[in-house]
């Protein structure tokens, strides 16, 4: 990672990004701490949902505003690695960290009930799957990252999807949560293959696409964009006249495919570790005496089977 010395702390750590995210996350824990008595209807938040949602605003940092963001314009790789963190990773995390009385506020928006459809199951796995990929046709990020309005309008469209493909899944409002059972993992498999088209593409290529990791000028226009201190294209090929290629690691068609399998390996880790939790949760609904026998303690167990055994007449 010789490459980051090569640029100022604010280029490899985001601060702008950082302060952000920080003012959000105090406010977070303000109104779900010592502000919670000033909105109607508020209850207590259990403390691991306020660590899944400062976990979830770590994880967005560290994918948009760490050094992963700077080598991400040097490698595939990263730049995937980000996109996962960043709209796989951190928004069930978020979501998980919501109580249902802070969002209750944003359904008295006037106008917002026509927006439900937004939440339909089906419209939220189309929308982020959709946005993804089209995101990543060869010709669309070449040209995204060669605006910066552009580039950013679309990440904050892609984890507004993002947040609403989990919504289903992770649902802090029990009025929207109508998947159940076989259908919140009907609906978790369905994602999982809502990627594999783009992934596939990525892998299986026969050459590289991407001219912003092959071409040095694409390259150099796209990087003069993500420094602070506004270095213009020409001095970043001065100093990277190989473009992408400087860190040197391995072969852009390499780059690419390896970057498309781990894509897909974090998002299978996750959705797979999401619906083991939501198969448990059914199969708890569905098993209450196998929820009750969980619930007592072993020695509790052992001794109710052993009374069971020795008068048959009680069982």
């Amino acid at each position: 990672m010789s490459v980051l010395e090569n640029f100022t702390f604010a280029t490899n750590w985001s601060p702008i990004l950082f302060t952000f995210l920080l003012g959000i996350t105090l406010l977070y824990l303000y109104i779900t701490g010592p502000g919670r008595s000033r909105v109607t209807n508020s209850e207590p938040v259990p403390l691991n949902k306020k660590i899944w949602f400062v976990s979830g605003m770590i994880t967005l940092y560290v994918a948009l505003g760490s050094p992963f963001d700077i080598l991400g314009h040097f490698m595939f790789t990263f730049h995937m690695i980000s996109m996962a963190l960043a709209f796989i990773v951190a928004p069930p995390m978020l979501l998980g960290g919501m109580p249902e009385w802070l969002l209750a506020p944003i359904g008295k928006i006037p106008g917002i009930h026509r927006l439900k459809f937004a939440l339909n199951p089906f419209v939220t796995l189309v929308l982020f799957n959709f946005s993804f990929s089209i995101y990543h046709v060869p010709r669309v990020l070449d040209f995204v990252m060669t605006n910066n309005a552009l580039h950013y309008t679309y990440y904050v469209w892609l984890l507004i999807t993002a947040s609403l493909m989990w919504f289903p899944v992770i649902c802090p409002v029990k009025a929207f949560d109508t998947l159940q059972g076989f259908k919140k993992m009907g609906y978790i498999f369905a994602n999982s293959l809502g990627l594999m088209p783009a992934c596939a593409l990525i892998i299986f290529a026969p050459s590289p696409m991407y001219g912003t990791y092959t071409s040095p000028e694409l390259w150099a226009i796209v990087m003069s964009l993500c420094i602070p201190q506004g270095a213009s294209a020409a001095s970043l090929l001065e100093m990277f006249p190989a473009g992408a290629q400087a860190i040197g690691w391995m072969e852009p068609l390499e780059d690419q495919q390896l970057g498309g399998v781990i894509m897909k390996l974090i998002q299978e880790v996750i959705y797979g570790s999401i619906l083991i939790y939501v198969f448990r949760q059914w199969f708890r609904r569905e098993n209450p005496k196998d929820r009750e026998a969980d619930s007592m303690e072993p020695t509790q167990a052992y001794y109710e089977r052993l009374r069971l055994q020795s008068d048959p007449s009680k069982s």
